[in-house]
């Protein structure tokens, strides 16, 4: 709508979990297929280890993720 003032899209990095992403985002894998988000806030593993790629799953809590 005209005059709404856009939200900003903040990424909080998790001590040794995923990049929380708050905010209106557009998700899209490498082929440039976008990836339905429900919502504004999504978290994002970096572990490796999620069985729901690119979402976390808290597949870290389980392997003992650190991160540097």
């Amino acid at each position: 709508m005209a005059g709404d003032v856009p939200r900003d899209v903040t990424i909080k990095v998790r001590e040794n979990g995923p990049y929380k992403v708050t905010g209106p985002i557009r998700l899209v894998d490498r082929d440039g297929t976008e990836i339905p988000i429900d919502g504004d806030d999504v978290a994002l593993c970096r572990c490796g280890g999620s069985g729901t790629k690119p979402f976390c799953d808290r597949s870290h809590r389980a392997i003992g993720f650190a991160a540097d």
